[in-house]
């Protein structure tokens, strides 16, 4: 489905989204171009509502542009129905978000396993059980979200993002329901995670110090980038 040798893992072309509302047309995005390579981290720092997390859903394919074109690991998205958009993510996709958003009546390792489940994959629990072990939770793989931390959860989303080792993950202010403490350590498990399978990263955050753990940076602005990596001075 996709060329993963050579193509960019994100190519966005003057992407434009408009969305109906009770006060008229609203443009959501205006013309976003952004190339991500394979591999690298890209931060997109701004302000809320300034459209960061709806780029975010247009990569996943989770929300479909009004015009331009989305392109991931070669992949046109236009080209893909909801099916076909569902098993391209379940391969080469992960996604951390803000409110962890794990299944509350399934436990740590039911949460991680199940897109291999999906996938049909034979050896779903082992590789969940692993990776959840990888993330220090191998003695909470039993417990359901509602017995675990903020830490925990948020660990759990992590493990369950990357058990199928994706080329992409996408991450949603993913430290943004957390303190401080627990916010870094899970920010050290996330690169430290990436860098050891190559995951590519597109970040989603308000903060400029997890932001400069980037390759670079960009802010988007009223439904533009910027080109400029210079942005995270300008963050402090």
């Amino acid at each position: 489905m996709s060329n993963k040798s050579n193509a960019p893992l994100i190519e966005l072309s003057d992407v434009h989204l408009k969305l109906a509302s009770q006060a008229g047309e609203v443009n959501i995005l205006r013309g976003v171009d952004m190339t991500l390579a394979q591999g690298e981290s890209l931060a997109v720092i701004g302000p809320s509502g300034s459209g960061k997390s709806t780029m975010m859903m247009i990569v996943a394919g989770l929300e479909r542009p009004t015009s331009g074109s989305v392109s991931v690991l070669g992949q046109n998205l236009a080209a893909l129905d909801e099916d076909g958009l569902a098993l391209f993510r379940r391969r080469n996709v992960g996604i951390v978000f803000q409110a962890f958003h794990l299944i509350p009546t399934m436990t740590a390792l039911e949460n991680v396993a199940i897109p291999l489940e999906f996938a049909g994959d034979k050896d779903a629990w082992d590789k969940a059980r692993e990776v959840l072990k990888s993330v220090g939770l191998g003695h909470r793989t039993t417990h359901y979200p509602g017995q675990m931390s903020g830490g925990e959860q948020q660990r759990t989303a992590l493990a369950r993002a990357f058990v199928a080792e994706p080329a992409l993950l996408l991450a949603d202010e993913p430290t943004g329901n957390l303190d401080a403490g627990t916010g870094h350590s899970i920010v050290d498990l996330m690169f430290d995670l990436r860098k050891r399978i190559g995951t590519g990263l597109l970040l989603i955050t308000h903060d400029a110090a997890l932001a400069r753990r980037c390759d670079r940076a960009v802010r988007m602005l009223d439904g533009r980038l910027t080109a400029a990596d210079t942005v995270l001075a300008a963050a402090q």
